[in-house]
């Protein structure tokens, strides 16, 4: 470990948490390629917040996400439980037992056909002691749809600790789903699923030297949204001081003609909402559905990508890509922003909903500067809200934490020749970082602002998918033409801001008018009467934090 790296460790509850979280991973894994790579690095990002060193039973060197992940029976399709890096644990026991040995085996699961020649999770260590990742095909057009578990495109190695199967709950299938949020509840309350995931806490956790606290990326739609309230109880709990922060995912657009399963998703999203903001330092809702409630809205646009809102693995992508921006400024080398200190700043007053917003690739064409963008953008709303919250335009900003990568140096500030007038304020800035705070403070004259303005873009290599359109490839400055995008500048921003109180109150409005005998086996799966109620006074509650008159002087 190297010194001084404040350590967070991720927990990926669920199967679209699972997509959300090999993509991120995947992420970090061609970052990590390319800092071992001839070209030059900015070297600003700390790897050790995330990964942990370890070495095998023969010795070899290992470079692992500090991870813990939970998903259900038959979601790993040929993935190993306890990974390929550490030696098969069915051998060692053949080792040990010295009597005789029988062995049952379950039926192999088949390897998906279309993707033969499309992953190689093998990493290797080249001979400066750094961690090389071998190449990887491209997702080729008309294998995107063969993917159907997160497992099918991770490329990276898990230690044998991070990946826990609950085994009494199906992934497919129409019987023993994990459909329900009191059901994801009872799961930790079970003495063999609450002593497998302390275990695996304090072996992550002991061998931390400055832990700065705990990532969870939870699916909000099902049942692990209760998983997700627990987990986040039990480690206020057992390690309070430290950052919670809680990304709650949900899939994109769903269908109308499935009352159930969108009465389901609704009630364990604002179950999970609740409970989770009651134990987080903050909860921030991803989605590209567009609505938390039960009215269908077109999914998310963005004028640079052709994506198909269909597929998770699309959905994904983006939000991992979000993500890998708006957590940068507690992943900085050089930054003492903690997880901790960037909830402070936008969760006070009990706004512990956040938004995250992004524009996905951020447009900065060939010839032009910062300033020409932003000036370009003015006082439209450019980015994309994530938290399926609507449009914030116009909207109460009462703090908010933005984050611009991959702008080259050369870009920072105005081209313009000495002598020429100035087109806007912003080309008078003398450095990024001036351009990027003096533009934030224009749009949001009464928010508390932080920003941070990075070098280093955002990778986007296969096995990524190939959805840049034409223009954003050509704005980019990207590769010739049939070759794959490698890496986007990305701009992305977590927000509190008053869209919140209609959102969080519309999501209360829309609960109480249901009628709650029709849905008996929610009910019967662990909430009381009693505890529909109390959410819903703890939604409406939380929705008052966001009032327009509220702010950091009343």
């Amino acid at each position: 470990m190297a010194g001084g790296a404040r350590e967070v460790l991720t927990l990926q509850l669920g199967h679209f948490a699972g997509f959300v979280g090999a993509h991120w991973w995947n992420q970090q894994d061609a970052a990590l390629g390319r800092a071992t790579e001839d070209e030059e690095s900015p070297g600003e990002l700390c790897p050790d917040v995330l990964y942990r060193t370890g070495r095998t039973l023969h010795g070899q060197e290992t470079y692992t996400p500090r991870l813990i992940l939970m998903d259900l029976k038959g979601s790993l399709n040929t993935l190993k439980e306890e990974g390929s890096l550490y030696r098969d644990r069915q051998l060692e026991a053949a080792v040990a037992w010295q009597g005789k040995l029988t062995t049952h085996r379950e039926e192999a699961q088949p390897k998906n056909p279309n993707l033969q020649d499309l992953l190689s999770a093998e990493g290797v260590r080249s001979s400066d002691g750094s961690w090389r990742a071998k190449l990887i095909q491209s997702i080729q057009n008309g294998k995107e749809s063969s993917i159907r578990v997160w497992s099918d495109f991770l490329r990276v190695h898990l230690h044998p600790r991070s990946i826990c199967v609950i085994q009494k709950y199906n992934h497919d299938g129409e019987t023993g789903r994990l459909e329900a949020f009191g059901q994801g509840e009872s799961v930790l309350k079970e003495p063999r699923y609450l002593e497998e995931l302390e275990d695996r806490l304090h072996f992550y956790v002991e061998e931390c030297d400055y832990l700065q606290g705990f990532q969870i990326l939870c699916d909000l739609h099902d049942g692990f949204s209760g998983v997700g309230a627990k987990t986040a109880e039990l480690l206020q709990d057992e390690y309070s001081g430290r950052g919670v922060l809680t990304w709650g995912l949900l899939p994109g657009p769903y269908s109308p003609g499935e009352p159930q399963k969108n009465i389901y998703r609704l009630l364990n999203t604002a179950f999970g909402l609740v409970h989770l903001t009651g134990y987080s330092s903050f909860v921030c809702p991803l989605s590209l559905g567009g609505n938390l409630g039960l009215r269908p809205k077109p999914p998310v646009n963005f004028p640079y990508l052709h994506y198909d809102a269909t597929l998770p693995l699309h959905c994904s992508a983006i939000l991992a890509t979000a993500l890998d921006t708006v957590t940068v400024p507690y992943r900085l080398r050089s930054s003492m922003v903690t997880m901790a200190r960037l909830a402070d700043v936008l969760s006070f007053s009990g706004k512990k909903v956040v938004t995250a917003e992004a524009i996905i690739p951020f447009p900065l064409a060939r010839g032009q500067s910062l300033p020409d963008v932003l000036m370009q953008l003015g006082e439209a709303t450019p980015w994309a809200s994530l938290s399926a919250c609507g449009d914030s335009a116009g909207r109460r900003c009462f703090a908010q934490s933005v984050v611009l990568r991959g702008i080259e140096r050369a870009s920072h500030t105005s081209k313009l020749n000495p002598g020429t007038p100035l087109p806007s304020a912003l080309h008078a800035c003398a450095s990024g970082e001036e351009v990027l705070a003096q533009y934030l403070q224009q749009q949001h004259p009464r928010g508390l602002s932080s920003s941070h303005l990075l070098l280093t873009p955002c990778k986007v290599a296969p096995p990524y998918p190939h959805f840049f359109s034409s223009f954003s490839q050509k704005a980019m400055d990207g590769p010739p033409k049939g070759t794959a995008v490698q890496s986007i500048p990305v701009f992305g921003a977590l927000r509190s801001t008053s869209s919140l109180q209609r959102t969080l109150g519309d999501l209360a409005e829309e609960l109480s008018r249901l009628d709650l005998r029709r849905w008996a086996s929610f009910m019967d799966a662990g909430v009381e009467q009693d505890d529909m109620e109390e959410m819903l006074q703890e939604l409406h509650s939380l929705a008052q934090c966001y009032q327009e008159g509220d702010s950091l002087s009343n």
